[in-house]
Formats: C-alpha cells, structure tokens, sequence
C-alpha cells in the first residue's frame, strides 16, 4: 500500500497522500514513509502506519466530507540521532490553474507579469529564486492570516490547514508545488521551510531556509491539523476559513487597551498634536516617537489628500471636534479640508500630495504627472462625507463642493465607454486617463453613490453602476489590484477595503438588486483572507510580546508588504452594514475584533511604548519582514491615528458596539 486517496462527492473534492509523512533531509531530498496499512475503526475515524529510514508513523483522519481533523504522530526508532524535518502533502488532479490562495501572502499568480514591485510570485514551469519567480513555495506560518494553503483542480478543491502557527517542533510552515507538470500538491512543514528564497519586504530575497529537528532515539512527536475538500468554485475558500476562525483560541479578555471613547479620544489629540501644521494647514504623514534624537527631522515633511494622511483623517478629526466641543481641532480639520479643496490640479483633480520640498505634486507615482485614482476617489469621498456632515450641523462649505464636483466630473469623464472602468490613474495638467490596469478606479464608486444622493444627481448612480459591473469581474475572479501607490499591482487588503466600500453603498443604492449584495458579500470575503485569525506567538524577549500584543483582528497589509496594519478600519461601517444587511455574524464579529486590535498600542501618556501620547505606530512586525518579528515602527503614522478615530467615530451610534463605549 502506498497512498491514501480521500474524497467528497457531494463537492467533487478529491486528494491523494501519497506518503504517510515525508522526511526532510539537510540537503533537501523529502524520504517517503508510504503506508504500509490502513484501517477505520467503528468511529469512523481512519488510521493509516508506515515505516522507513528508522521512523514509525501514524497517520489518524477523523470522519467527515468537506473536513478532517487529522493527528500525525512520528517516532524515532532507530538507535541514534538524526536531524530532518517533516512535511505532510496531498495531491490534487491535473489542473490548468491550481488557483494558488496562502491568506495573507500568495493569491493565484500572486504577482502579475507588469507589475513593478518584486516579491513572491507563482509561474508554471519557473525556477527563478533571485526573480522571485517559482512553481513550488513554502513559508513560514506566521506569514499566513490563517495558517493554511488551498488550491484546485478541475472537478474540486482541497486545504491542508495547520492547526496553530507554532507546534511541538517549533514555528511551523505551508506551501505548494505543482508536480509532473499538472498536479498542484499543498505542503505543511513541521518545522517550516521558507523557499526558494525567504521574502524580507525589498527586492533581494534572503536565502532558503529549511530548520531541522534533532530526533533522539524514542523521541515522539504529534502534528495536528485538518484537511478540507471543496468544490473547484474560486470562491470556496470562504466556508472553509470561517470554520478555522471558529476553531481558533480566543482569549476571554478582549485585546483592547482602552474604549471607544478613550481611543477616539487619545487619537484625536495625537492626530492634532503630532501631525498637524497650520502654514500650510497640513496633517504631516509621520512623526517620529524619539523627538530628542530625532526631533523634526524624523518627520516627513508632506501629506498625501487621502490614503496616508489627508482628507479621511481630517473629516474624522473634524467630527470628534464637532462631537467634543474641541475648537481648536476643529479648526484644524476644517483647515487641512480647505487647503486640499483649494488646489487643484489643471486637470481639475486634487493633487496626489503636498511635501515642504515641492508643494504640490503627484505622490508617489514615479510620473510627476500621474494621479493615482484611488488616492483621488478617497480624497473625494471623505471631502463629500465632511461637507455632508458639517451641513447638518449648519456650516457651509461651497469650496469642498466645488472640489467634491470637480473631481467626480473628471472621473466620469474619464470612465471608459467600452467596459465601464474608471481610470486608475489621471493627468495632472488634462485630468484624462491615463491608465485603466489594475482595480484602484474601484475607489470613485463610494464617493458616486454618495454623491448621487447628497447632490440629487442621479446620472453619477448611474456611473457607479457600470463601474460596479465592470470590476465585478476582478471580484469574481479572486484578485483585486492596484490601490496603494506604492506597491503597483500587487493584490492588497487595501483593494478588499475599497470593494467591500463600493459594494455595499452600491447595495444600499440599489436594495432591489441582487448583485450588489453577492459581490459586497465575495468582496468581503476576500477581504477577510487578509485579516489574522489567531494570536502570533512572539518571543519573551521582544517588544510585542512584553507588552502583550494580539493579532487576532489585524490585517496583513500585502503579500508584498508582510506587516500588521490598522487601515480595515476605513470600511469598519460598511463591514458591520453588510452584516445586517445579510444577517451574517461572521462579518460583525471580525470588524469587531478589528477594533479590537488596533486600540492596542494608542500611547495612553507619554513614554507609553516608548512614544508620546495619541501616538500610533503603522507596522506591527508579526513575522520576518523588513525587522525581526516582535519589532514595532517608531514612527507615529497619521493615517494609523486617523483611521483609529474615524472607526471609533463612525460606529458610536451603531448598537454592535455599545459595550465598546
């Protein structure tokens, strides 16, 4: 006997073992122990021994279709010691496109051939580790938003899923190949392996690593984890990490260092104290914690309209002001909004940023004269949600409409005839398209639909809706690209916060319709891949751990950029709407605990974490990407400050976070 075949009719999934548990050596060779025999007790539970290469192995798969638990237990029974790791694989049928999902860190081709920022990427056939380009990857499990690797074939699905990040060999790891060829193979590694090369967050990799396990004669060890069958739907991930969310620990005591109020409170001061500049009015997009050392110089002297700093941030400083009675914040909002809505480009946009150097430029866009959409379509929804606001509250703003007008007609100009896409990028001096690759267009929809409605103008619904139709596809098709400026069209969890955005306002608009709600829904889905169901184990030793920090509820930014960040907080509202709206818990439990993440580490005073009070950091360094694990950015981000506030802002009134108060 040498493999064990498991199947699910009712989903068409179907996986081959073809070992009981492979040994990996110093020089990379994997040493099969095949099964030698099988059988399934009266619990239905199958158990499965072989041995080889002086190891016994025991392999029990508990009953079930769609998922198995699964205990690996491996003995040393040879009398001397020996140093190899273990890796669990099953196999897959022949399948043109394995649709390769890693949450958090690798999604289908995970890179697209033009897209200009290096790091992992997936191509049949490759072996280009100095590229970054390879059929076969495996990573360590604390790269992973939920420690688990998925593919497919062409009648099902399947998952291997570890059971925690860490085991009784230490960090543990997944990955994937394609074998002969055709067959996609999905690989757990005990302890992990990070190959062809290691991902450091730049465009030179670090090389291979492959820790081993010293086994002293007798010497026993289990691996726990679970294996899925699925259907071969792109989408059929989702069941399937909701059910891992469900099986993770969770801590009876919330993450949370502070309330709503005292969150909303602390953020809005940092936000006022650290990072605004009244000539110009600016929100400067960081400040460093060591002001002695450092002092101004450690701040970046510019700030984008929206994304980084801007207008989102200042619409949110504005409405804890207007709530608290602060007249000094809410001067400060209102102007940074005023300093934005009064430059604008030729073209009739705003500009992408404003730095002390050069006044007002593009951003990060190496063309000086390319606008980034997305920082356009953001900039323009948080202006008109500001203008919304402070109308109800009797202020009037004429300049924030001018400017809201401007930027919508520029892009509905802009909107290709053919497909329905908004550009993704414009020119400075014309405002025309520029570009329509990639999904950051999706960030105009929200700022249309909303506008539709604040400005009685039913012809730019209209436009949200051949643009919701023409990004349906990247929705469906399980990769949205292109929102960040500075990651080119690298899938992010930035592009999920937009979609997840669009989708439900979309909705909202149209409650008669059925495909906003399903694509809010898939959207939201994606989006989730990204966000940590578990607690990273850290160190004693390091920052993060002395000071507790759980991961549960935080995003991985990109699988180019393997940091925790805060910014889900930017659809937080939409989230928990779109749990009402589909009565799905799921959804409202994990915006929650995204709230719950991110009011750890606001400095309560000053020298709390070593910053000054209303400081929050952007990068929370969960595993081995641009600093060791454990590490925390000392740089207070405005973004991180403003993103903190407008989710405590937004949601005061929702009954789903009462008890946050």
């Amino acid at each position: 006997m040498s493999v064990v075949t498991l199947r699910d009719a009712a989903v068409g999934g179907e996986v081959v073992l073809p070992y009981v548990v492979g040994l990996m050596t110093a020089d990379g060779r994997c040493l099969p122990v095949p099964a030698e025999g099988a059988s399934t007790g009266a619990d239905g539970v199958l158990e499965v021994h072989g041995s080889a290469e002086g190891f016994s192995a025991r392999l029990r798969l508990g009953p079930g279709g769609g998922l198995r638990e699964a205990e690996l237990t491996v003995r040393r029974t040879a009398a001397e010691p020996v140093e190899v790791g273990l890796r669990v694989e099953a196999r897959l049928g022949e399948s043109p496109e394995p649709g390769w999902l890693i949450p958090g860190v690798f999604y289908g081709e995970n890179r697209r051939p033009d897209c200009e920022r290096p790091y992992p990427r997936y191509e049949r056939g490759a072996h280009d580790p100095d590229g970054m380009t390879a059929e076969a990857w495996s990573f360590r499990a604390d790269r992973c938003a939920t420690p688990a690797v998925f593919a497919r074939d062409s009648h099902g699905g399947a998952a291997l899923a570890l059971a925690a990040e860490t085991g009784e060999l230490g960090e543990q790891g997944v990955g994937f190949a394609l074998l002969d060829g055709d067959r996609p193979a999905l690989r757990l590694h005990a302890p992990y392996r990070e190959e062809p090369v290691s991902y450091y967050g730049s465009g030179t990799p670090k090389p291979a690593e492959a820790p081993l396990w010293r086994w002293e004669p007798g010497e026993e060890h289990t691996l726990r984890f679970t294996v899925h069958l699925t259907e071969a739907d792109p989408h059929a991930y989702a069941p399937v990490l909701r059910a891992l969310h469900a099986r993770m620990p969770v801590e009876q005591e919330p993450a949370a260092w502070v309330g709503l109020d005292e969150a909303a409170e602390l953020s809005a001061y940092g936000l006022h104290r650290w990072h605004y500049r009244p000539d110009p009015a600016v929100l400067l997009e960081t400040a460093a914690f060591d002001r002695e050392a450092l002092g101004e110089r450690g701040d970046r002297q510019a700030m984008h309209v929206s994304w980084v700093s801007g207008s989102p941030y200042a619409h949110a400083l504005l409405l804890h002001a207007r709530r608290t009675g602060a007249a000094e914040q809410a001067a400060a909002g209102v102007a940074v909004l005023d300093n934005i809505a009064g430059n604008l480009t030729p073209g009739g946009t705003f500009w992408g940023q404003w730095s002390a150097s050069s006044g007002w430029n593009a951003g990060w866009t190496p063309d000086r004269s390319r606008l980034h959409a997305r920082t356009l379509g953001d900039a323009t929804l948080f202006l008109l949600r500001a203008l919304v606001a402070e109308r109800s509250l009797g202020h009037s703003h004429p300049q924030w409409e001018r400017a809201v007008r401007s930027n919508l007609a520029v892009a509905v100009a802009g909107q290709d005839a053919a497909t329905g896409r908004l550009a993704a990028a414009h020119h400075t001096e014309t405002g025309k398209p520029m570009s329509y690759e990639g999904a950051a267009g999706l960030a105009w929809i929200g700022a249309l639909v909303e506008a539709a409605d604040a400005f009685g103008e039913p012809e730019l619904l209209a436009a949200a809706r051949r643009a919701g139709e023409a990004y349906s596809g990247d929705v469906l098709q399980e990769f949205i690209c292109g929102a960040p400026e500075d990651v080119s069209l690298a899938p992010t969890s930035e592009d999920g916060y937009n979609a997840v955005i669009a989708y439900t306002l979309l909705h909202e608009a149209d409650p008669g319709d059925p495909r906003w709600l399903d694509l809010a829904r898939r959207a939201a889905d994606w989006t989730l891949t990204f966000r940590y169901t578990y607690d990273v184990a850290f160190a004693e030793h390091t920052f993060l751990a002395r000071y507790g920090f759980r991961t549960r509820g935080g995003d991985q930014a990109s699988p180019s950029n393997q940091h925790l960040h805060a910014f889900g907080l930017i659809c937080l509202p939409e989230l928990t709407r779109l749990a009402r709206h589909t009565g799905d818990a799921y959804y409202l439990t994990s915006a929650r605990e995204n709230l719950d993440c991110f009011r750890q580490f606001v400095a309560r005073a000053d020298g709390d974490f070593n910053a000054y009070r209303g400081m929050v950091s952007e990068r929370f360094y969960q595993t081995e990407c641009f600093q060791a694990k454990g590490m925390l950015l000392t740089l207070s981000h405005a973004w991180s400050a403003g993103v903190l506030l407008y989710g405590c802002e937004a949601v005061r009134e929702m009954p789903e976070y009462k008890e946050f108060r």
